[in-house]
């Protein structure tokens, strides 16, 4: 990926996007300005209206008296970690996080991955690659709070999903699912019995057409966290073995398709 550019695109005077209506609100969190900066025009060029902080204790006061829509959040912040601002953020209800880091190393990005962020991208990066992320997250996690036609329960060996109501249960008890984590398990109960790949899996889940395939990795694990009596030994979601992943559901479960 490419360098960002030492400065942004132009933008209208005073910062504001345009007089149309937003296409949603956006809170950056950065400690390099010019990361912030670049980032924000960018986004601000695409008609998003966006807040700015430079520290997780800012971040948090912006986000408490204005819940974003997304949250793009670069990692090393100073003093308190970008992990634990998405933390404070998932506490206080559900929101889209893409994360930005300068390091590139497989565990930072996992880390990130199952603390809740729905993407996550590394410095240096393209500014129109990561404002069509922007994009994708949000498309997805709007589609999925307005479910298109009559809504109705997905089921199958012991799960219960609500579409309308964004709740989970498994074998009666209610599951704490991140919005990918619900998506992903309400992807495979409209599909069972079925192998899709990663790439398919994110084309379908996640709305991408590129990506890091190792978040769809990440997410199945920590769906077998949450869905399976052992899982060290999955028995709902399996690995096909150079394929991808699949949904068994016992003959008489019946889930829809």
């Amino acid at each position: 990926m490419q360098k960002p550019p030492d400065t942004p695109p132009p933008v209208p005077a005073g910062g504001a996007p345009t007089a149309a209506p937003a296409r949603g609100h956006v809170l950056v969190v950065d400690d390099d300005p010019t990361v912030a900066e670049v980032v924000a025009g960018y986004l601000t060029a695409a008609g998003y209206d966006v807040a700015r902080a430079a520290d997780g204790p800012a971040a948090l006061a912006l986000y408490a008296a204005r819940r974003p829509d997304l949250a793009v959040l670069d990692l090393m912040l100073p003093g308190m970690d970008g992990f634990e601002v998405c933390r404070r953020m998932r506490a206080q209800g559900p929101v889209p996080v893409i994360m930005l880091t300068a390091r590139g190393d497989e565990d930072d990005r996992i880390l990130g991955l199952e603390t809740g962020a729905d993407d996550y991208v590394t410095k240096p990066f393209s500014p129109r690659e990561l404002v069509l992320r922007v994009d994708s997250v949000l498309r997805r996690a709007r589609a999925a709070a307005v479910p298109a036609g009559p809504p109705r329960l997905l089921e199958g060996a012991g799960l219960v999903l609500d579409p309308a109501a964004r709740s989970a249960s498994c074998r009666g008890r209610l599951l704490a699912l991140t919005l990918r984590e619900f998506d992903l398990l309400a992807f495979f109960l409209r599909h069972p019995d079925r192998v899709f790949t990663r790439e398919e899996l994110m084309r379908e889940v996640w709305g991408w057409d590129f990506g890091d395939l190792s978040t769809v990795t990440v997410h199945v694990r920590r769906l077998r966290g949450k869905v399976e009596a052992d899982p060290a030994h999955p028995e709902l979601i399996r690995t096909v073995w150079g394929v991808g992943y699949r949904l068994d559901l016992p003959a008489a479960a019946g889930a829809p398709s």
